[in-house]
Order: structure tokens, then sequence, then C-alpha cells
């Protein structure tokens, strides 16, 4: 993610976290009550995960307005940037549930969804639900593992469902997988189709710390932060499933001026026309933009969506529904560069 991108998603109102805390500070409310307002809820969201995680609020913003939109989330980051601590810390903050899947050459389809198991006592086959049935479904390194398995979860992230043996099974609500990537080490691993990316609302980058936020790090270590112990480190419940179907009715409230929608078709159209992509922003990406900036504008407390909220979220949405021509890439040419020229390129409303 770029620093134009990261500042801009760090820039909802109200939405800072807290870095600077020590591990085991007690939370400010062990629950919370059922009755406070769903934005102030999740707002409170980003000092939580802060009690476990420094910086990355760029990803934990974009990761709320997946789950307000009902979206996926691509992670992408080098080893050791908090990935899979982001999401646990999440789960726990929301109270999700979660659970976790090591994507491995070896994985099977049935080992993500499920599977029938012969019961010898009943003579009959039962149904044994997968780790994809849960809340907020962590599949680490997805691209370690072969298309058959990866296109198992196609139908979940879609459909929100799970047919073996012909009979759809459907998933909980919330539903949301949040998978992650590494991006240098490519040895081994099987590149994500286009189909399935497209699926990802939001593909977020996770960049190094910079020098303060790592020395942060090491000094809550050095004072008996344990990553696998969030409990000790204080993060509590801040809000739950039901603020969370609260705030997805209000997001749907939302007005989008037809000035507005006009802007985001003509953003995706030029995707389509420029030099430097094969591949161009498909009506689904279209979609997808407009949910992510309407989640985006009511996290700011506004019930209309502006151009401004559009470009905020227009790289995240749109980063992986793009593919480089073969020549742009010799020329070090980016995907998100080609975005931001289109955002440079094309007029905004006023």
């Amino acid at each position: 993610m770029t620093d134009q991108a990261t500042a801009q998603l760090r820039s909802v109102p109200g939405t800072d976290s807290d870095t600077t805390g020590t591990p085991g500070t007690p939370a400010a409310a062990a629950t919370a009550p059922a009755a406070i307002d769903p934005r102030a809820a999740l707002t409170a969201l980003r000092a939580e995960i802060g009690k476990a995680v420094v910086g990355q609020d760029a990803a934990v913003t974009g990761l709320v307005v997946a789950l307000l939109c009902g979206g996926h989330v691509l992670l992408e980051g080098v080893p050791g940037v908090a990935k899979t601590l982001l999401i646990r810390t999440l789960s726990t903050a929301l109270s999700l549930e979660t659970k976790r899947v090591q994507f491995t050459p070896d994985l099977m389809p049935g080992d993500v969804t499920g599977s029938l198991v012969y019961d010898a006592r009943t003579a009959e086959f039962s149904f044994q639900p997968g780790p994809v049935f849960t809340n907020l479904l962590l599949a680490d390194e997805i691209n370690r593992t072969p298309p058959k398995t990866q296109a198992a979860l196609l139908e979940a992230m879609e459909e929100r469902q799970v047919t073996v043996d012909g009979e759809p099974r459907p998933l909980p609500v919330p539903f949301m997988v949040a998978a992650t990537q590494n991006p240098v080490e490519y040895e081994g691993t099987y590149p994500l189709p286009e189909a399935q990316l497209d699926r990802f609302l939001l593909k977020l980058v996770l960049p190094l710390p910079d020098r303060d936020q790592e020395f942060q790090v090491l000094a809550r270590h050095a004072s008996g932060f344990d990553p696998r112990d969030l409990a000790a480190a204080g993060v509590r419940p801040v809000a739950g499933p039901e603020h969370l179907a609260a705030a997805r009715a209000q997001v749907a409230e939302l007005t989008v001026s037809p000035e507005v929608l006009a802007y985001i078709v003509d953003l995706c159209r030029a995707t389509r026309q420029s030099s430097s992509l094969s591949i161009g922003v498909s009506p689904r990406g279209a979609t997808a933009l407009l949910a992510a900036a309407r989640a985006w504008a009511w996290l700011a407390g506004r019930d209309y969506v502006t151009p401004d909220d559009v470009k905020a979220l227009a790289l995240p949405t749109l980063r992986h529904r793009v593919a480089l021509r073969a020549e742009a890439e010799m020329e070090g040419v980016t995907a998100d560069s080609v975005i931001q020229a289109v955002l440079a390129q094309t007029p905004a409303p006023r």
C-alpha cells in the first residue's frame, strides 16, 4: 500500500488506535453493552486491537470496512508483520468465532469445507463440518495450495454456503475469509486466478513497521507481552455480531448521488482503456468500490458518499482486479501506479 493510501485509510475521524499502551492494561469495558452505538463500538475496535498489534492502522480499518460490506480480504505482507495476530485480535475484540487453516500443497478441498464420514455404529454417512464453518476464517498462505483446493473456497465466499453430496449447507453469519500470502516467495506457490482474486473485496498490503513502531514491538515483548495470550494483553470484546448487523443496516441507508455513481463508473472504465493493463476492473469491481466507499463514509460519520470516499478506497479495492501487460511490468509499472494515474486523470464531481 502506498504512503498516500495508508494515510487515507488512517484518516477516519475518531478511529486512531492507541499503540503506546502497555500489555495487560485492562479494557475500559470487558464486554460491550448491546445498546452501544454501532459506530462507537466499531470505532473502539481499533484502540482494542492496538493493545496487541502495533501500527497497521490502515489494515485494521480495511478489515472493518470489509466486515461492514460482508466482503473478504486478501492480506499481503512479508513474514512477521502480524498478519495472523491481527486476525486473531480482531476476532477476540468482535466476539467472533475464528478458525485458521494452514494452506499446504497436500491440503484437500474436504479439509476446508468438510466431508461425509461413514459411521459404523449407524451404518450411515454423516457430514463433518470443516473449518470454513466459522465467522472469521484465516486462510494462511492461500497461494501455497493447488487450484483445486483454492477453488473450494469460491462457493463459500460468493454464496455463503457449502454444497456436499448435492446438499447446500449455509455458513454462519457473519462470515469473512481473511487470506494471507507472501509477496517475496514464489517457489512452490500457486498464484490465485483472476476469478478468485475478484471475490476479495479488498487487498491490503501490510508494510514493515517504521523505527518507532518496531521499538514499541520490542518494548512490549521485553515487558512480557505474549502474542499467544491476548487476554493478558488486555484485549476484550468491545463489539459483537449485533453491532455489526446494526452497522450494516445503517450503511445500506447511505445516500449515493448519481454524480458519485458516474464517477465510479468512469474510474473503472478508464482502467479498461489503460495501455498498461491487459485486464481492467469488471462491473463486480465497480460494485465493490461503491460498497467500500459507503462503509468508509459511514465510519466517517456521514450519511452520504463523496468522491473523496471513492478515492480513499480505490487502491485496496481495485489493485487486485487488474492485470498488467508484460511490457508494462518490464518497465516497472505497478497496478497501484496505474490506478493512481487513473485517479489523477479522471475528473471528480464537485
